[in-house]
């Protein structure tokens, strides 16, 4: 579990096909690695990944083929900033949201609306994804804890402050670009139990 607050920017090294469509990934994060073992959990643009070793600041994990199509990290490439976080700790604080590092859906950067202190970002959502996102709700975009500023049928907005700006891969990132999307999972919660609810009264 996570919680979307960036630790580190970190940098990816090399990506090594390990056979089948899998494949082991190497990223340099001095922070996230100084305390990290065999098997712990370390997200990478939102997605959770294992480590398999760590060398120095750079930890290497497998990524399954699956994991590479159904998010964003299948295009990166050596010297691609990515955005960092260690999983979370039972006595940290829980400066975003709860974040479980599972990727429901891959969207695109779609505007950037530069403002005195902040920059407003539109980004296309994946229409089985738009139910989940409300105004002023939570959404996790490449990891990073975010307020919906506004939302529409295909897409959603929200506002950076120069802190993200600068400490995370949103700051560089261009129109076109992919973005890993991971809706708020109490949403998908709340969307079973009153289903199973009404599927319970119908009978």
């Amino acid at each position: 579990m996570f919680t979307g607050i960036v630790e580190e920017l970190g940098e990816i090294v090399r990506t090594t096909e390990t056979g089948g469509d899998s494949a082991l990934v190497a990223v340099r994060g001095p922070l996230v690695t100084s305390d990290a073992r065999h098997g712990d959990s370390i997200a990478v643009n939102g997605v959770c990944l294992t480590v398999v070793d760590v060398d120095g600041g750079t930890f290497t994990a497998d990524v399954m083929g699956e994991t590479l199509r159904r998010t964003a990290l299948g295009a990166l490439r050596p010297g691609d900033p990515v955005n960092l976080e260690r999983a979370a700790a039972l006595n940290s604080r829980l400066g975003g949201h709860l974040v479980q590092g599972h990727v429901d859906g891959v969207g695109e950067l779609l505007s950037r609306e530069p403002a005195a202190q902040w920059e407003t970002v539109r980004f296309r959502l994946p229409a089985l994804l738009s139910r989940y996102v409300v105004e002023k709700g939570s959404i996790t975009v490449d990891g990073i804890s975010l307020t919906v500023a506004e939302v529409g049928d295909d897409w959603f907005s929200v506002g950076l402050i120069p802190t993200t700006l600068k400490l995370t891969t949103l700051g560089a990132k261009g129109v076109g670009d992919p973005v890993n999307l991971e809706v708020d999972v109490l949403a998908k919660y709340v969307e079973r139990l009153l289903g199973e609810r009404a599927a319970g009264g119908a009978r």
